[in-house]
């Protein structure tokens, strides 16, 4: 390859009219077989917000530890490369959702300089439009923003975003495109093909963003939704079924039965007779190639997800002959492609570079000083300063909105978790970039009253998180945690005092919960505010007790409300907020 870097429709006639033109391909003719064409189809998934090969948190050059690279414009040099190689033959590119959160660059312009203020173009957009996708599926985190600026978006798009299952509340009707059926040009005369494009968003994000969607959306299950499309389309002359999905593959859900399946893709695939294949996205895993058998036709469905940040690009190639006047599928395979071995597209880092350069120069001013050097490293397991600064924040916040009212006589507890494992404060300047990689989401702070009995339960919940290791077993801090438990979903809590003896079964881990000072136990019937961000108040993570009604919900962002804090001290200070509040324990000897 010449690109090899340093690193080596019907269902809405307007939206496929106005789609992009896809080339078809010449025939190829078998000496000893039939006449076939084929069909190959680029993917992406969960590229967040990542145009440019860059870490906004370190301001430099992506990396880990796998030599991994990001973004859509080292994507775009593969679909470029693969365009070239088939040139004359049918390609098409899509999506499968969450696009315009997760970096800096992405909340700049949803927060800082919103496009709905500006008007001006999304950074997505203009990369995304360079690249000529054919569709994008939604993710849940297009909603992070509200519908507004998703609206705003999506027009800036030219090619169709589709959700299926996202219905109107007060209509009952699609609230965006359902699906597109293109025609694709296969070439030599042959008939046109129709490849039917679904589109499925994740009915999590009812919980996740309840205040933009709540009386607005309803969110269908994916598997019914598919059930009710997938016929139509067929009946509208789809000749294959491609199905971008923003849902992973596992069959499980982080949160409870109340919702639709959060990971329904296998099951889709299984249960819906008709799909050829199925793009998938949202659990950020890399799936090169699965087949899973549909249970009514006994065909193969196959199902490729592209990891994350532009990392991967999925390729599934199809091959189609013609038989008794109809199109067939005669072999399928799908790839994944690592992103690191391509140079980033010229085109797309000039549509973005002037957005990118903005969010560099924002995200480096300095905001504090910094007494020493605080690090995440070791939050997980051990109680430390930076952590707590997050609680100090969010518990003098809602202190001073409790201050007066019915619920001021009431302790404020605060609960953080360690969002990131690599976030530093570095003895001196603190940047924005350096608070931002602390609190990596775009999250609001909310309050609610729980009981000393919801509290309990609510450490246990997250005292999950450990594995469990007898007193005297080896202790490494790199396999403490149970693997399938993701760190977001791991919570600390500040205003008591309390041990998690990891040595005793899930559940019965709170070994000891007092008032600081005074050691007292925390009764039941307690009652304390707590503070805590919106994702988990809303049932993120499926914690007890804590989806109820707000007694705090002033939409502040809990990152903004962090740099104000120090930019307002003008210095972070951990003797201003560190309290070492909880340990692990084993049979009462501290792990650690």
């Amino acid at each position: 390859m010449t690109n090899l870097s340093r690193r080596g429709v019907l269902a809405a006639a307007a939206a496929a009219a106005a789609a992009p033109f896809v080339a078809g391909p010449a025939a190829e003719a078998h000496p000893s077989g039939p006449k076939t064409w084929d069909l190959t189809l680029l993917g992406t998934s969960d590229t967040h917000g990542n145009v440019y090969n860059w870490d906004y948190y370190r301001d430099a050059e992506y990396d880990d530890s796998a030599h991994n690279d990001v973004g859509l414009a080292k994507a775009a040099t593969v679909v470029n490369t693969i365009r070239a190689e088939r040139r004359g033959k049918a390609t098409l590119v899509l999506d499968a959702g969450d696009t315009i959160q997760g970096t800096p660059l992405a909340t700049y312009y949803a927060k800082q300089e919103p496009i709905t203020t500006t008007h001006e173009r999304h950074p997505m957009a203009r990369a995304m439009n360079v690249i000529r996708y054919d569709a994008v599926t939604l993710g849940n985190h297009e909603f992070n923003y509200g519908l507004p600026l998703l609206d705003l978006w999506i027009r800036q798009l030219g090619f169709p975003a589709l959700a299926a299952n996202a219905v109107n509340a007060r209509t009952g009707r699609p609230a965006f495109t359902p699906y597109v059926i293109k025609k694709v040009d296969l070439g030599q005369g042959a008939p046109n093909l129709r490849v039917g494009i679904l589109g499925l968003t994740n009915p999590g994000v009812a919980i996740w963003d309840r205040a933009n969607v709540e009386g607005k959306l309803r969110f269908d299950d994916m598997v019914a939704t598919a059930a009710k499309y997938v016929p139509e389309m067929r009946r509208r002359g789809a000749d294959i079924v491609l199905v971008s999905a923003h849902g992973g593959d596992s069959g499980t859900s982080s949160y409870g039965p109340e919702l639709p399946n959060e990971n329904p893709s296998a099951l889709i695939a299984a249960q819906v007779p008709g799909i050829d294949a199925i793009l998938f996205g949202h659990a950020h895993n890399e799936v090169p190639q699965r087949f899973v058998t549909n249970t009514a036709t006994g065909a193969q469905v196959l199902l490729s997800e592209p990891s994350k940040w532009g990392q991967r690009v999925t390729r599934m190639d199809f091959t189609l002959s013609r038989e008794r006047g109809r199109w067939q599928i005669t072999s399928k395979a799908a790839s994944t492609i690592n992103t690191n071995a391509y140079a980033a597209d010229p085109v797309v880092l000039a549509a973005v570079k002037a957005q990118h350069n903005t969010t560099v120069a924002y995200v480096n001013q300095v905001v504090a000083t910094s007494t020493q050097e605080l690090s995440a490293a070791e939050s997980r397991y051990k109680d430390t300063p930076i952590l707590d600064y997050i609680n100090k924040v969010q518990t003098d916040t809602v202190a001073a909105a409790m201050a007066g009212g019915q619920y001021a006589s009431l302790p404020v507890l605060s609960i953080a978790a360690p969002f990131s494992r690599t976030a530093l404060f570095p003895a001196g300047q603190v940047k924005i970039k350096d608070v931002a990689g602390l609190y990596i989401y775009d999250n609001t702070l909310e309050a609610v009253v729980l009981t000393g009995a919801e509290v309990r339960a609510y450490l246990e919940y997250s005292a999950k998180y450990f594995v469990t290791l007898a007193p005297g077993a080896p202790v490494d801090p790199a396999t403490i945690s149970d693997p399938s438990v993701p760190d977001y979903n791991y919570d600390t809590l500040s205003g008591v005092e309390y041990d998690i003896d990891i040595s005793k079964p899930v559940g019965q881990r709170i070994t000891r919960l007092v008032h600081p000072g005074t050691g007292a136990p925390v009764g039941d019937a307690e009652q304390f505010v707590v503070a805590v961000n919106n994702y988990r108040r809303s049932g993120g993570g499926n914690f007890p007790g804590i989806v109820k009604t707000q007694v705090y919900n002033a939409q502040q962002e809990i990152r903004q409300l962090l740099i104000d804090w120090a930019q307002a001290k003008g210095s972070i200070d951990p003797a201003d907020f560190f309290v070492a509040n909880w340990k692990l324990v084993r049979a009462g000897t501290p792990v650690f």
